[in-house]
């Protein structure tokens, strides 16, 4: 009997307890995804009994040519933009407080996290009483403003209903971002930090030169991984739609998608915007690969 050693027996139990992964993986990530590469060159109807016809590139003319696409484009350009940077600067701030507390740490990094263990639709519904014209938005923007018994439209403005998803999902999602800061600051060595203080720096001075360029890393990364959070949401805009708020002012890339799918019952369409979609994603992705690479921090 061949004699296997050690590690080659480390190997073969890797591989072992590693291959459900790798299967669950092929049949319902990469196969989908595969799948969905190949619809976008036929002409492919939900429901429909006819055999899919082969159009190459017409669907990717017809989804570039689209003003509808477009529109998500802006809208989800506009959701981005207006999620992932108060995410990072806020999640950055949370951080350094939490960090910087000798008392009541864990009590607030509880209060802070607890919105992200929610689902989007709770959430989304908590929120959506809020936005109520009777609800505590209204109330305690017109008491800031004294402006009694204004309604803002939180729910049907354009403006506005831009500013309530964004709202929920910078509420929903900073506490995890805020874990993710805590936890760069915590691996900053306590030997940096004081001797700076030797030093003579003032507190200001330590975050601005010392804390905020070795979190560079983690910036990086949190600021990626929140842009790309944000161009994949979907169910507080679907929501919205459904309770009577205006389409095109949030039709996210995502909820143009389902509709298109679904509501339009056209999957070939519907795949073309998703691997654009992917596309922009992998960019962004290689874009935070590169950037960890060149951004390694050595005490």
């Amino acid at each position: 009997m061949k004699y296997l050693g050690i590690e080659k027996k480390k190997a073969r139990w890797g591989w072992v307890f590693v291959m459900p992964a790798i299967v669950l993986f092929l049949l319902f990530s990469l196969y989908p995804m595969l799948n969905a590469f190949y619809n976008t060159f036929f002409n492919i109807k939900l429901l429909s009994l006819r055999k899919p016809e082969f159009v190459g590139f017409r669907n990717y003319i017809y989804v570039l040519n689209s003003p509808g696409f477009w529109n998500s484009v802006k809208a989800t350009v506009i959701f981005t933009l207006g999620a992932f940077i108060p995410l990072t600067v806020f999640s950055m701030v949370f951080g350094m407080i939490i960090t910087t507390r000798k008392a009541g740490q864990k009590a607030m990094q509880l209060m802070i996290y607890a919105p992200a263990i929610l689902s989007s639709v709770v959430a989304a519904l908590i929120w959506m009483l809020i936005f109520d014209p009777r609800g505590l938005a209204n109330s305690a923007v017109n008491f800031l403003m004294r402006t009694p018994g204004v309604d803002h439209h939180w729910l049907t403005d354009t403006v506005m209903i831009r500013v309530s998803t964004i709202t929920i999902y910078v509420w929903k999602y900073v506490g995890y971002f805020t874990i993710i800061f805590v936890t760069g600051i915590a691996k900053i060595p306590q030997s940096v930090l004081e001797a700076a203080t030797i030093d003579g720096a003032t507190a200001m001075q330590t975050i601005r030169k010392v804390i905020l360029p070795l979190l560079k890393p983690t910036t990086v990364m949190v600021s990626i991984v929140a842009m790309l959070n944000c161009l994949k949401s979907f169910s507080t805009q679907y929501l919205f739609t459904q309770r009577g708020a205006p389409l095109e002012p949030i039709d996210v890339i995502t909820l143009n998608i389902y509709n298109t799918a679904m509501r339009d019952l056209n999957i070939s369409r519907a795949c073309v915007m998703s691997v654009l979609l992917f596309i922009v994603m992998m960019i962004l992705t290689l874009i935070r690969m590169n950037s960890s690479e060149r951004n390694v921090v050595s005490y």
